[in-house]
Formats: structure tokens, C-alpha cells, sequence
């Protein structure tokens, strides 16, 4: 996947090419995460799985204005951040199916895969878990001066666990370079934010410690991209954490076997049609004359060969051998 974090245009040069970019890595996201849901399904992958179908342009606009260095981390929700780092989808299906060609040798499925090479931690199935892990990488960033910037994705049910709160504690008093992006998707695992959040200006959640915070379209991937660039920058310049709360909304349930039936399908509908990030995308592309519609329809071609592909490869790839028990239980100095 070409990822658009490694694009490197200013806010103000936003252009043709950067708007394509972005449109494809939402794209595949979604295509991805389709092709996910159908072998879910067909019993072809067990266990969790929970679709990020509907958020894509929250991390896809944070990778934009990603730097080299910068590190993820995430819950459980976790193929899009996956796709957007730059992990190849066929080692992402291959996890999900539980298979040896899996990034983690099809030990730990959809939600604990990571990636060292580019710098994903995971993939954590504890709720809130990843926020002070999250912290912790980015107190390394610091340690080691490497300009890195850890983005901790954290859902909006996530945010009352107390851990998050020792660790915004510790990142602001220390000023760790760490940006906390709260994926609000309105419903935690099932409850609507105004039956769960006591205020619901989530992104205030900080204040206690000083950390500013803001409010985002979090189905707009520009105004993700320019709330990005401007947090990253504050904690990249040592000046310490900041919080953007993503407003956002997830089209499925919380997870394959949730059947939503807490919000009503006039809801979803609405959003879909008049909020989707790729189809409001695709018709900005389209007004301005920036693409040509055929463009577009053989971009969903190569996307949909690239996820058929991954999809061949998870069901061909062999199971791990009872061996790989033993494996990656400790790094060897």
C-alpha cells in the first residue's frame, strides 16, 4: 500500500495528488475490511473481529502527517492503523485467518498483530490497555531523541478506564511527545457516549493535567490531516501531549457478532449517505475535475485484486506448527 505518511506536502499545498492518495488508502481500507467481514462469515476467520468500516479517514489523516519516525498504537480495531502503517495486507489476512504468513505467525488474529519495522505495537484486546504501553513509547521517543511522535488510538468507552488518566498524569508532567486520538464512534461496545461519558466534550478529558485539546471531523480525512499536523508538531517540538478527539462513526456493529441493535438503521443510512468519508472524497474529486471517474473505477480494480489477493494468501498460507508456541515469548539480546 502506498500510504500517503509518506507525502510530505504542508497543510496550505494540499493538492490533486495528496486528495488521490488519500482517496486509495481510505479505499482499501475499506475494500480490506469488507473482504474481512465476508470470511468472517464463512468461518474462515475465528474469534473477534471488529471492522473499522466507516472510520477510515481518521488514521489515514493521521499517517499523512505522520513523521519517519513516529510510532502507532491501538486497540483492538486495529486492520485500518495495520494497512495505513504500511503492513502488507497479505501478512494482515493471513493473521486474521490464523495462518504461519500472518505478522504474528497466526498467533494472535485480529486484534494482537504488530510490526517492529514499521513501528506498530498493536493490536491490544484490553480495553484501554495500549494508552499507558502507548505512553511508555513515547517516553522512549524522548529518551532516545529520535523525534518520534507515538500516536495512541483509544475508543470513546476506553476513555473512562483509570489508566488512561495515570498516564496523561505522566506524559504531561514529563512532556512526552504522544498524541491520544479518542476514535469517538458514538457507541463504546454498545452504549451511546451520553449515556456513558458524565460531558461529553471528550477531548476536555486532559485538562486536569494541561494537555490541550480539539475536536475533529473525523469523517473528513483533510480536517484530520490538518488537526494532525498541528498536534504532532506541538509534541514533536517538546511542548508535550495533545488530545484530538475524532467524531466519527463505525457503520457495523462493535464487533462481527454485535447486531447494533442499539441505534436504528435510518441512522446508519443517514450517516452513509450524507457523512461517508470515501464518497464525500470521491465527489469533491469529481466536482473539481480533479479525476476522471474511470480513474477512479480502475483504482477500486487494483484495490479489490490487491484484497482478493491477501484473501487467496490467508486461506492458502499453512497453520503454525505446534512448535511456535515456544516462539517470541522472549527477545533474545
Amino acid at each position: 500500500m502506498a500510504t500517503t505518511s509518506k507525502r510530505k506536502a504542508k497543510v496550505a499545498e494540499i493538492g490533486p495528488d495528496q486528495l488521490i492518495g488519500w482517496y486509495r488508502d481510505m479505499l482499501q481500507i475499506r475494500r480490506f475490511e469488507e473482504k474481512a467481514g465476508q470470511l468472517y462469515g464463512m468461518g474462515l476467520i475465528g474469534g473477534f473481529c471488529h471492522l473499522y468500516i466507516g472510520q477510515e479517514a481518521v488514521v489515514v489523516g493521521m499517517q499523512s502527517a505522520a513523521g519517519e519516525t513516529d510510532s502507532v498504537i491501538t486497540s483492538y480495531r486495529d486492520h485500518g492503523q495495520m494497512l495505513a502503517c504500511g503492513m502488507d495486507a497479505k501478512g494482515v489476512m493471513a493473521e486474521l485467518t490464523g495462518r504461519i504468513g500472518g505478522y504474528s505467525k497466526g498467533k494472535g488474529g485480529s486484534m494482537h498483530m504488530f510490526s517492529r519495522e514499521k513501528r506498530f505495537y498493536g493490536g491490544h484486546g484490553i480495553v484501554g490497555a495500549q494508552v499507558p504501553i502507548g505512553t511508555g513509547l513515547g517516553f522512549a521517543h524522548k529518551y532516545t531523541g529520535d523525534q518520534g511522535v507515538c500516536h495512541v488510538y483509544l475508543g470513546d468507552g476506553a476513555l473512562n478506564q483509570g489508566q488512561v488518566y495515570e498516564s496523561f498524569n505522566m506524559a504531561a508532567l514529563w512532556k512526552l511527545p504522544v498524541v491520544y486520538v479518542i476514535e469517538n464512534n458514538k457507541y463504546a461496545m454498545g452504549t451511546s457516549s451520553e449515556r456513558h461519558a458524565a460531558g461529553t466534550e471528550l477531548f476536555k478529558r486532559g485538562a486536569a493535567y494541561g494537555i490541550p485539546g480539539e475536536a475533529v471531523d473525523g469523517m473528513s480525512v483533510q480536517a484530520v490531516y490538518e488537526a494532525a499536523s498541528k498536534a504532532l508538531e506541538h509534541a514533536r517540538s517538546g511542548n508535550g501531549p495533545y488530545i484530538l478527539e475524532m467524531k466519527t462513526y463505525r457503520y457495523r456493529g462493535h464487533s462481527m457478532s454485535d447486531p447494533a441493535k442499539y441505534r436504528t438503521k435510518e441512522e446508519v443510512t443517514k450517516m452513509r449517505e450524507q457523512h461517508d468519508p470515501i464518497d464525500t472524497l470521491k465527489n469533491r474529486l469529481l466536482e473539481a475535475g480533479l479525476v476522471d471517474e474511470a480513474v477512479l473505477k480502475e483504482m477500486d480494480r487494483e484495490v479489490k485484486a490487491i484484497v482478493s489477493e491477501a484473501a487467496e494468501f490467508a486461506q492458502s498460507s499453512p497453520e503454525p506448527d505446534v512448535s511456535e508456541l515456544w516462539t517470541d515469548v522472549l527477545i533474545e539480546a
